[in-house]
């Protein structure tokens, strides 16, 4: 059986949706994109615990240092790692993706407080959800976040790797063309250039080789084992749902804005 094609024809009905987002038509203005950037960011966030949770799976990380049992998938999640956490911003600053995307937040004046409220209060010792209850947060972004975590927290490498390949990785590429497409329409110059770096750096570092490497981390993970992958199949499933949520949710606050002024 060919698990990856059974996966990927069961996803491609919720991929679509995404894809085809009634959110990406609605960007059109600096007021959506920040509504967008405010809600996305704990997405660009959380993406780096889930990139960390496979570090510490598949890579060592611990002391005594040992060798890893497949140096092709270490080199895969180490690469990652390099690429999102230390990257180059457009003046060429060692930075993380995360602190890019707050940068081009702050240049369309977006508001970034809940956010570094909530990276202060886990820095300070809070828990996750200590942290998300101290926030202003909207209920379904909370809910991503925590759905995020519940993947994270079941410590089976699989299911995180299905959420970081299917639910992340997989689905970066295409849905984030569709809304540099819809942001930078009749904007000369642009007041998204810092979004549109960020935008194009992420595709750049994922688009190319990380999406095969990741369906053969997934295969080498689940083996002929056919409960993990029908446990990959479930978890990409409900992440997608999750993004789901959230874009509907996005699109529901910016139409809400629109007919304010209308």
């Amino acid at each position: 059986m060919n698990h990856i094609a059974h996966i990927e024809a069961e996803l491609a009905p919720l991929k679509t949706q995404l894809k085809e987002h009634k959110l990406y038509k609605n960007l059109n203005s600096i007021e959506d994109i920040k509504i967008f950037m405010e809600q996305h960011v704990y997405a660009v966030w959380d993406f780096m615990s889930l990139l960390k949770a496979l570090q510490i799976h598949l890579t060592t990380v611990t002391l005594p240092w040992v060798p890893v049992s497949n140096p092709t998938i270490s080199q895969f999640i180490n690469e990652i790692v390099l690429g999102e956490e230390s990257d180059v911003n457009a003046h060429n600053v060692p930075q993380s993706h995360y602190e890019m995307y707050l940068d081009a937040m702050h240049q369309i004046n977006a508001n970034t407080t809940p956010v570094t409220q909530l990276v202060t209060y886990i820095q300070n010792g809070d828990s996750l959800s200590t942290a998300l209850d101290k926030i202003e947060i909207h209920k379904d972004t909370k809910a991503f976040v925590t759905h995020t975590f519940e993947v994270i927290n079941t410590n089976e490498i699989h299911k995180i790797a299905s959420d970081f390949t299917f639910g992340r990785e997989d689905l970066i590429p295409d849905m984030f063309l569709q809304i540099i497409s819809e942001s930078e329409k009749d904007s000369s110059p642009s007041p998204y250039s810092k979004l549109s770096y960020y935008l194009h750096r992420h595709i750049e570092v994922d688009g190319d080789n990380h999406g095969p490497l990741s369906i053969k981390m997934i295969s080498e993970l689940c083996g002929d084992d056919a409960k993990k992958w029908e446990d990959v199949l479930l978890t990409a499933k409900a992440s997608l749902r999750s993004r789901l949520l959230l874009w509907d949710t996005i699109n529901n606050l910016i139409l809400e804005r629109k007919n304010k002024l209308a």
